[in-house]
């Protein structure tokens, strides 16, 4: 490999800020808080959204969306197609009269 064009990879405790989980990793991520792991050392510490201990697909559980009133919503928002619409222009374009 060749010298000075890898990233540093150091120590950094990772935290699920729903869960409160930690974990201890290797990364390039740097943070400015620091956290003390279980061996006594401080470790730069970086907050995340979503982990595997969090993300539904790892954890199984389900989560309530909201689908009524989506086709209302969109027609709303850009209008409702009329029935027939736009059948004139895709028959003009092949031709047919």
């Amino acid at each position: 490999m060749k010298s000075g064009i890898h990233p540093d990879y150091h120590p950094v405790i990772f935290e699920d800020v729903s869960t409160g989980k930690r974990f201890l990793t290797r990364s390039t991520a740097t943070g400015t808080r620091t956290a003390e792991w279980t061996d006594g050392n401080s470790y730069p510490l970086i907050t995340v959204d979503v982990t595997s201990d969090s993300h539904p697909f790892w954890t199984g559980a389900n989560r309530v969306l909201d689908t009524q009133g989506r086709v209302e919503k969109f027609e709303r928002k850009y209008g409702k197609r009329q029935r027939g619409q736009g059948d004139s222009a895709v028959r003009s374009d092949r031709g047919e009269d």
